[in-house]
């Protein structure tokens, strides 16, 4: 039996060292995210994120993610970083990630924070505006960081998103669940950062390499 579902991309997020990124390149990720958001323990300087982005160059997709950033840091992150796509992860209205969308040429990924079916409703505003989606937990109560703290949620809720909608499921993702994940609600892409991490913004090569292996498996299982 054939299938003409397109391969799943894999995004590796909150990448800082070399050594992670090289991980995430070995194992195969489409994508490859680099966050721009001082709160955050994965935080990264844009000339830094420009430098490690050239290794994955030709290798994956590099993102930046911002949250609810000002065009001047816009302009500093596109300037250094050269990124293949733009994501925005915070309070994004459709007017404003139209206006970036247009500002730098590229493809834009709007965040949303999903606990029950209502909150999917959010995304249609978006539609037509933004080239993907990406839907990931609501953040712990007293959390700052509006993604990566490790949380997941209801993934059957996903049932409820149109079909062809383009998205990353992210939000507490592990080698140990995604096997899980895939199976309940079998998206189009994943996000992973925390999952990968063995303190909070420090990525393990060896973890990373794990999830892929654990992508792998489910593929197979999957595919029998």
């Amino acid at each position: 039996m054939t299938t003409d579902r397109k391969p799943l991309d894999i995004k590796i997020c909150g990448l800082k060292t070399d050594v992670a990124l090289e991980a995430a390149l070995a194992g195969g990720a489409s994508h490859v995210g680099f966050i721009f958001f001082p709160k955050s323990p994965r935080n990264i300087e844009p000339d830094a994120a420009g430098r490690l982005r050239q290794a994955a160059r030709g290798k994956a997709s590099a993102v930046a993610v911002t949250v609810d950033a000002d065009d001047a840091f816009l302009d500093r992150i596109v300037a250094a970083m050269a990124p293949d796509m733009l994501q925005l992860h915070g309070s994004e209205m459709p007017a404003r990630a139209a206006e970036i969308r247009a500002r730098y040429g590229l493809p834009v990924v709007k965040a949303f924070s999903v606990r029950t079916a209502s909150d999917l409703a959010a995304i249609e505003p978006y539609r037509g505006i933004v080239d993907r989606f990406l839907f990931d937990a609501k953040p712990p109560k007293g959390s700052e960081l509006p993604g990566g703290n490790g949380v997941s949620f209801d993934w059957a809720l996903l049932a409820r998103v149109p079909a062809g909608t383009d998205y990353f499921l992210s939000g507490g993702l592990n080698a140990a669940n995604i096997g899980e994940a895939l199976r309940v609600a079998a998206p189009p892409a994943i996000d992973i950062s925390s999952g990968v991490e063995n303190a909070p913004g420090l990525k393990d090569p060896a973890l990373i390499e794990v999830f892929f292996r654990a992508v792998k498996d489910s593929a197979k299982h999957r595919a029998a």
